[in-house]
């Protein structure tokens, strides 16, 4: 009894503990968010630290984001960095006179290379003013270094590492967990590309996909690396050599090669920046972020009549109206009250999708051509605008996409599961049904699919796919044959998709904007706007905090398996007639 009450007795503590935690943690960010509204003001001689090591780079982050990551990981809460915010920080760097230049932690952000580039293409426009940038982290990953590449020095740790040996995208297959189960995928498709469904009937990459994936990882390397060997001055087959035969396989080997200045400690490199803005070794310091910098920025031409609409179209699309993705129903509304808005000029939607429901997909693309009819209309191409997400941008006056976005997949397939042998055989359940016509179970999940459902189910496949390439084929002002001959479902770069009528110009965000406001003529005199409305920070974090719980509880439980919960957990928004990309494309 005395043991089952020290057990009793730890629960209770440990119980008690979490509470209290909690209560702790809350208490922090409550007054770092008072702190966070007092005014805040650029002291001379400052620094722009922008900290995104571990961080997820996002389209966009609440204007009021707060830095929570010295807190480490509570939760299982995720950090992210929005790309919008950063780029205007460091545009109000550059003509700030009492900003000296940049110091930046990039070592093991999360990011695509689309929004990676955008996110130098900044920088590299920033180094114009004459201000220094130093990158400083203990490890780099591919993409980590590839934006820190951008800086005038790069330092690394000694005992640390830089992920130099190109791509690789790796896809998880689940035929043989769905045969031990006892659950059977039904499949339709058109398209030798659309291999989205090959993770339930393969145990391997098909040779089209294959294909195709090693085409545009090849083009997304070599896009990286001749950014680095522009930003480190050095030669591109030199570089390229490195990268494919992996020599920098130790610290020494980054400074041996050319893309680390030095190696050094992070006290060191607190000295080269002192040194840098030219004050003593027991002096501070003055840094500020990237949220603090922006909270002193004035917002441009707030009366200005000429505003040009950026609508940011991030995540899977769905029907309805769900957060953290592209819903059918809220989307159509912003992209309907900016067409009605009078001085809204241009509208501009930002894609960054790997596709979804093709019924929401078919909803946002009619308020896109109801859109076009009203004023000038276009994409911009974030990491990911494939399928679905290439389906919504079609009608737009302009596409413009980075030369390493991901694009087209030009496709569509339906899925659903018999659990039939997983119910009678693994679980002992059986079902009987009583109908009143032929089809009135419909796709029953508890048995063998009938070949008139197969017939039908095809069809709709088949027509969805025909009416997938009419809309492309209205949009991009193509013939039928000449978008089927580049379909198939299959991933293009933004650079192969300019090549192939796809896309009109490659640049980002910042490029179309350019490129709507010379439409509309405003010159100078326009205002860009924001949608959807951006929740408070803090708002955000409690509506999350229980799914944060969860998530985290369960990465810990699970571990390395994960993955594999997640690609289960995602089934749900499979099912159906999907316009999807070819698979989750995962590029390390």
């Amino acid at each position: 009894m005395k043991f089952l009450g020290n057990v009793l007795a730890v629960i209770v503590g440990l119980f008690i503990f979490s509470i209290l935690s909690v209560l702790v943690t809350f208490g922090i960010i409550a007054m770092i968010a008072a702190t966070g509204e007092k005014e805040v003001t650029v002291k001379e001689n400052s620094i722009l630290h922008l900290n995104l090591n571990g961080r997820s780079l996002v389209e966009r982050t609440s204007e009021d984001d707060m830095d929570l990551s010295f807190l480490g990981n509570p939760f299982g809460r995720e950090f992210n960095a929005g790309l919008v915010n950063l780029k205007k920080a460091i545009r109000e760097a550059k003509t700030n006179d009492n900003i000296k230049g940049i110091y930046l932690n990039t070592g093991l952000i999360m990011a695509g290379q689309a929004n990676l580039l955008e996110l130098r293409e900044v920088m590299e426009d920033f180094k114009t003013s004459g201000k220094f940038i130093v990158a400083y982290d203990e490890a780099y990953t591919e993409g980590g270094y590839y934006l820190a590449s951008v800086a005038d020095e790069l330092y690394l740790n000694p005992m640390g590492a830089i992920d130099f040996n190109g791509f690789s995208s790796e896809v998880i297959f689940i035929k043989g967990f769905f045969e031990k189960v006892g659950i059977k995928p039904e499949v339709f498709r058109v398209g030798e590309f659309k291999s989205a469904v090959e993770p339930f009937i393969l145990d391997k990459m098909s040779p089209e996909n294959r294909l195709q994936t090693q085409s545009f990882l090849d083009d997304i390397n070599n896009n990286a690396l001749k950014g680095i060997a522009a930003s480190k001055k050095m030669n591109l087959d030199s570089l390229t050599k490195i990268n494919v035969q992996m020599l920098v396989r130790k610290p020494a080997d980054a400074v041996k090669y050319g893309l680390a200045t030095a190696l050094a400690y992070e006290d060191e490199i607190e000295g080269k920046l002192k040194a840098k803005l030219g004050i003593g070794e027991d002096d501070k310091i003055s840094k500020i972020n990237a949220t603090e910098l922006n909270s002193t920025v004035k917002s441009k031409n707030v009366t200005s009549k000429n505003r040009i609409a950026v609508i940011i179209a991030e995540g899977d699309i769905v029907s309805g109206k769900s957060d953290g993705a592209i819903s059918s129903d809220k989307f159509a509304e912003e992209i309907r009250a900016a067409r009605k808005d009078e001085n809204i000029k241009a509208i501009i939607l930002r894609v960054n999708s790997p596709g979804g429901s093709i019924l929401a997909s078919e909803v946002i693309w009619r308020e896109m051509v109801e859109a076009k009819k009203a004023k000038p209309l276009y994409v911009s191409m974030g990491e990911v605008a494939a399928s679905g997400g290439y389906y919504i941008s079609a009608p737009a006056d302009t596409i413009v996409a980075q030369p390493n976005t991901i694009t087209g997949s030009i496709g569509i397939f339906g899925l659903w599961f018999n659990v039939e042998e997983l119910l009678n055989e693994k679980l002992g359940v059986t079902t009987d049904v009583v109908n009143t016509g032929e089809l009135s179970d419909f796709m029953n999940p508890a048995r063998q699919m009938t070949e008139v459902e197969r017939m039908i189910v095809q069809t709709n496949v088949e027509e969805g796919y025909e009416t997938f390439i009419k809309r492309v084929a209205e949009g991009r002002k193509m013939n039928p044959d000449s978008v089927k001959a580049i379909a198939s479902g299959r991933v293009w770069t933004g650079a192969q998709a300019k090549e192939r009528g796809l896309v009109d110009i490659l640049g980002g965000l910042e490029t179309t904007i350019e490129i709507a406001a010379g439409r509309i003529g405003a010159g100078d005199d326009y205002r860009v706007v924001y949608y959807p409305a951006q929740k408070p920070w803090f708002e955000s974090f409690i509506e999350d905090f229980g799914d944060n719980v969860r998530v985290g509880w369960i990465k810990a439980e699970l571990g390395e398996s994960y993955p594999m919960y997640q690609k289960v957990q995602k089934l749900k928004n499979y099912q159906g007639i999907q316009v999807r990309m070819p698979q989750e494309i995962n590029i390390k």
